[in-house]
């Protein structure tokens, strides 16, 4: 495979219509394993957006590759499953389906960890087999090691934990 630029950049209030845009296409692809409805004007929609530039705690990023827009991650502070306050999350991820199954997810899921040095979890619904699997490779390549994960149950729904540590940038 030739070689791609990968630049994966904090999203300004002014992307917020970008970052929407590419939630639809995010929930529409996690629509498979999730039950979202669309609404009245036919968008998913994702109530939580603006969040992600009011509370410091939230960090939104784009994703490019060869200068052309590819997806995008969220990661705040804070689990969504234990009480711990200081653990990164990795909250939303999507890499369009065009770049996916070229190892480029996880070169970028490494970026990430590496720029936010500490304590990770992440969370894959069970029934998400191909994200559990992509997952598992990107976190035990990350981390050197054989990662597993633990069943946990949320909000009715069985989902995969994995839990690891970021050393940071290296």
């Amino acid at each position: 495979m030739p070689s791609v630029h990968i630049e994966v950049v904090a999203a300004t209030p002014e992307q917020e219509p970008i970052l929407a845009n590419l939630l639809e296409l995010y929930a529409h692809d996690f629509s498979e394993f999730r039950d979202f409805d669309l609404g009245t004007d036919g968008r998913f929609g994702y109530g939580r957006l603006s969040l992600y530039w009011s509370d410091p705690d939230r960090h939104p990023f784009l994703v490019k590759i060869d200068g052309k827009l590819a997806g995008f991650a969220f990661v705040k502070r804070g689990s969504e499953v234990s009480a711990s306050k200081t653990v990164w999350d990795m909250a939303e991820f999507f890499v369009t389906r065009r770049y996916r199954r070229q190892g480029l997810g996880t070169q970028i899921t490494h970026e990430l960890w590496r720029r936010f040095p500490g304590l990770w979890e992440v969370r894959v619904m069970q029934s998400n087999v191909p994200a559990y699997h992509f997952w598992a490779r990107a976190i035990s390549m990350f981390t050197g090691e054989a990662i597993h994960s633990v069943g946990i149950e949320k909000g009715g729904e069985r989902w995969e934990l994995f839990s690891f540590e970021s050393k940071g940038a290296q």
